[in-house]
């Protein structure tokens, strides 16, 4: 490409790009700041009219009403290996880098008001528990929550080129940092689903700044084993602690992972669609001694951890501008928002 044609493109990237970010004014606010307690938790958090995007297509107060296969709950509950939500398509037909801004709670239990994932979507997981994070990274059968066979996915994080996150609206609550089971919100995360793998980091907010850091959303081409590292494997279902990894970006390393407790599928999963959230933990199966080292178990390419390759659907100028979650336009311009 001659000079000037690359310089034509770059600046008309950048043109199209910026019409697209929000006006900013006294009200807007962008999704990570906002913040609030489960039982205060709006209808719908993103009240933004007149916009690029559009207004958000879900809702974040869910309960037994909404729960069921048409739900468009936009607050996933990330609990532990037996109960935790990704995100995936409220309906099948297009890839994950043109509706990133549309996608719905799809949950492993029911008792959240959400879609309930049908038995047989998880094929292998890892729960991992660190010092600054919890993390579920795994294999799935993505045409089970509606995602195309074959769509290398995308990411999904609350800032998204025009601030009002991917999905717009959507949060993230936990109750795995609280002694007596109240939930907290997940400010910093990121949720990276395609290929048949998946995996979702939600940042502790008490860590803060190093949860936005460790849960960085710049990297959206670079999927799970760049951004998540980990030792999840194919027909494995495993909850582990760990140690926590380098920011992403700062080299990429499975952490050590130990006292992992090893389950059955059926025993977290096949009775999906009927549990409730107060369900009991399954008994395990077996129970891994602490220390164990990465080393020594199966990593890297074509497993848990693949290489940096795409994730984001696809890397051209339609879908970037679809997704507005997607960093690089064409190969020519990366937008880090």
């Amino acid at each position: 490409m001659g000079f000037l044609k690359y310089t034509s493109l770059l600046v008309a990237s950048c043109t199209v790009v910026l019409a697209l970010l929000p006006r900013q004014n006294s009200k807007f606010v962008p999704l990570v700041n906002k913040r609030y307690k489960y039982e205060d938790i709006p209808y719908r958090v993103d009240t933004d009219v007149g916009l690029a995007r559009g207004e958000q297509v879900g809702y974040n107060i869910c309960n037994s009403t909404t729960q069921g296969p048409s739900s468009l709950c936009q607050t996933a509950i990330f609990n532990s290996v037996q109960d935790f939500c990704i995100w995936a398509p409220p309906k099948a037909g297009e890839e994950v880098g043109a509706i990133e801004g549309e996608m719905v709670a799809w949950c492993t239990r029911g008792g959240h008001g959400t879609r309930v994932m049908p038995a047989g979507t998880i094929t292998g997981v890892q729960w991992t528990t660190t010092p600054d994070y919890i993390q579920a990274v795994g294999f799935m059968d993505q045409t089970k929550i509606n995602m195309l066979k074959g769509d290398s996915g995308g990411e999904m994080d609350p800032h998204g080129a025009d601030l009002r996150g991917n999905p717009m609206g959507g949060l993230i609550y936990t109750n795995a940092w609280t002694a007596n089971g109240s939930y907290t919100q997940v400010v910093e995360w990121h949720n990276f689903n395609g290929a048949d793998m998946f995996c979702l980091k939600a940042c502790d907010p008490r860590t803060a700044p190093r949860d936005a850091k460790l849960c960085e959303h710049i990297y959206d081409t670079q999927g799970c084993g760049f951004n998540a590292p980990s030792n999840a494997r194919p027909g494995v279902f495993e909850s582990c602690l760990g140690d926590s990894q380098a920011p992403p970006g700062q080299g990429v390393a499975v952490p050590a992972s130990s006292s992992c407790t090893t389950y059955a599928s059926t025993a977290l999963y096949d009775a999906s669609a009927t549990a409730s959230a107060g369900s009991s933990t399954p008994p395990a199966t077996t129970n891994t001694a602490s220390g164990s080292s990465p080393s020594s178990q199966v990593t890297g390419s074509g497993r848990s951890s693949p290489a940096p390759t795409p994730t984001s659907g696809a890397l051209g100028l339609s879908s970037v501008f679809a997704g507005l979650g997607v960093s690089i336009v064409g190969g020519v311009l990366a937008v880090f928002l």
